[in-house]
């Protein structure tokens, strides 16, 4: 886990006294640079596709109801996600009987790992 530290500068310009407030890592690269926004930009989407697969994951895994508009759109929305794992398992589509969907537990997974690629590829720290 990343420790915030606040680090702050009083500098004296013609009598006037001006305080800079920075939030560095404990790695020491600023926490408000672009490298680490854009790392946070990726975890969060790829948050909320996780969340939106788990939801589908706990759906299928009850047989819930695809005529109740909730449950339509999490399927509808997740499908996407999903779609491109059904084949690693010979997963066939039945909305309403309770099922381990086992492939979306995968995507899940395989979601992960891409996000945490792109955020260590993004804050990759080159010498200077």
């Amino acid at each position: 886990m990343t420790e915030h530290v606040q680090q702050v500068r009083r500098l004296r310009n013609d009598g006037v006294e001006i305080e800079t407030t920075r939030t560095i890592t404990n790695d020491g690269t600023d926490a408000q640079s672009p490298t680490n926004t854009a790392a946070r930009v990726a975890w969060y989407i790829a948050g909320a596709i996780i969340v939106l697969l788990a939801i589908r994951f706990v759906f299928i895994l009850l047989g819930a109801n695809r005529g109740n508009g909730f449950v339509d759109l999490i399927y509808s929305a997740s499908y996407p996600f999903a779609a491109p794992f059904f084949g690693i398992f010979g997963y066939t589509i039945r909305y309403g009987i309770s099922q381990f969907e086992l492939s979306t537990l995968v995507a899940m997974a395989i979601y992960a790992l891409i996000a945490w690629g792109i955020a260590q590829l993004v804050t990759i720290r080159h010498p200077q």
